[in-house]
């Protein structure tokens, strides 16, 4: 990570011709690209490092495209010479979901909706014109291929993963007549391949789109699918149909002819169910194959969304098997399986979360529980080792930055996770009253701290749990005099 930092501010340079102030590494989501704030005393920028080259040619290229066409998309201002490194404008902070979560389901929210259907029309369409598929990261059209490719992804890493038993030759037939009915679209155009509100930048208002490099040519139906159905989002039905109704509106003004919108939705209606299906699969691999505790814990909200739409929705095709499988699939059974145990106000579960130093022993726990588990942070590497953290805790941003991005803080902390989730679980099932958790460091001021403070939050987050967090040595902290 130092080498990659170390990078970042050479082409900085290069680009600006002045230092950056800070770098910060961003949280990581689902991709293995790695995004970075840069800093200077006026302006912010973002550098993104990926050893995918292919897919960074391919975002430069569409972003070039869409910026001739006055599209509202980052400008990229730079790039390596192994292009693993490019530097663009930073659009702010604030997602289109931040401020949905924020807000709530008010008429701001709403119109902001509007406006990200409305530039969506216009992105697709306009920026189909000219634009080189030949560019795209994998296939050039989300075709009968890609589709089939879709559903076999999600048989393989969540349907599969049930060990539910059905008919695969007669689930592959419907898989082939599903892709064969969806493939003859009328209307076919740029297509983003995940259009979800993580994805759209509010800034003075304004909605931008990002993470477009897995476009190709498709139907338009897919991306508001992807919006409009996006699990997290929550959407209500009545947003749903009037929200589709206007991007129907708005794609009539781009074209000659009118939308035949009974076609368009029933086509939709099944962009929105390989939409769903396509989430899982991900969902699975990231969560169930990589143990990504986010992507785990977004399945039941998955499920939910998909059991909603069977109930509620038609494709205009018949799928025996698969429509079979679909309804066991989103069985309270099995959305069960996958949701965490939450507490509530009568679990006596109290969780006692500490930091220590080593120098002072473990904490005693004075409970009729007699112990429990201890985690030793000192095999990463100390900040307090540097002058400019020694006198700062694991509570700062500056030291989370460091353990961040210098160490394997992350890699560490969901093992230990991984591990202490099963007796969360099974203390809440059977009633207990008392869990401590103790993570231990040479001064109890930054590993440990930090630790403790990371895991005390996913407790509460996931578990809706009561915590009580504690860092023992913090009178002994090498802090500055006030």
């Amino acid at each position: 990570m130092e080498e990659i930092i170390k990078n970042i501010h050479a082409l900085f340079f290069s680009f600006k011709n002045i230092t950056a102030e800070r770098i910060e590494k961003l949280p990581q989501s689902g991709s293995d690209r790695i995004y970075f704030r840069i800093y200077t005393q006026q302006e912010t920028f973002i550098a993104t490092y990926n050893l995918n080259i292919k897919e960074t040619k391919t975002f430069i290229h569409f972003s070039r495209h869409f910026k001739s066409k006055q599209l509202p998309v980052p400008d990229i201002y730079c790039l390596n010479e192994d292009h693993t490194i490019y530097i663009q404008e930073d659009l702010g902070t604030e997602s289109l979901l931040n401020r949905l979560e924020t807000k709530g389901y008010t008429d701001e929210v709403y119109q902001l909706f509007q406006k990200t259907l409305k530039a969506l029309a216009v992105i697709q369409i306009k920026g189909d014109e000219g634009l080189n598929y030949d560019w795209c990261l994998t296939a050039k059209e989300f075709g009968k291929q890609a589709i089939l490719s879709d559903l076999l992804y999600f048989k393989y890493y969540f349907l599969d993963t049930l060990r539910l038993p059905y008919d695969k030759q007669q689930m592959i037939d419907d898989f082939e007549a599903l892709s064969t009915y969806l493939t003859f679209t009328e209307h076919k155009h740029f297509m983003f391949r995940d259009f979800q509100s993580r994805n759209i930048i509010i800034n003075n208002n304004e909605v931008h789109f990002i993470d477009y490099q897995g476009g190709m040519k498709g139907a338009l139906q897919y991306d508001v699918a992807s919006l409009l159905w996006q699990a997290k989002a929550d959407l209500s039905e009545a947003w749903k149909n009037n929200l589709l109704t206007y991007y129907m509106d708005e794609v009539d003004q781009l074209f000659s002819e009118k939308l035949d919108r009974t076609t368009f939705v029933s086509q939709y209606n099944g962009y929105v169910l390989i939409r769903l299906l396509q989430v899982l699969g991900a969902y699975g691999f990231r969560g169930l194959f990589e143990r990504k505790a986010h992507f785990l814990s977004s399945i039941p909200l998955a499920l939910r969304n998909l059991k909603f739409f069977i109930e509620h929705k038609r494709v205009g095709i018949v799928t025996p098997e698969f429509d079979r499988m679909l309804k066991l699939m989103v069985s309270e059974e099995i959305i069960e399986r996958f949701s965490p145990p939450q507490a509530n106000e009568e679990t006596p579960l109290l969780i006692e979360v500490n930091s220590f130093s080593y120098k002072k022993s473990i904490p005693r726990d004075e409970t009729d529980n007699g112990g429990g588990f201890v985690f030793d942070m000192r095999g990463i590497l100390n900040p307090g080792r540097f002058d400019e953290y020694k006198t700062l805790s694991g509570k700062e941003k500056s030291v989370q930055d460091f353990l961040e991005q210098r160490t394997r803080i992350n890699e560490f902390l969901n093992s230990v996770w991984d591990l202490i989730d099963i007796t969360v679980e099974d203390y809440l099932k059977r009633g207990f009253k008392h869990l401590q958790i103790n993570f231990g460091c040479t001064g109890g001021q930054h590993r440990s701290v930090y630790a403790a403070e990371q895991t005390a939050r996913h407790l509460r987050n996931k578990y809706k749990v009561k915590v009580i967090l504690n860092h023992t040595n913090e009178g002994n902290w090498n802090l500055p005099t006030p």
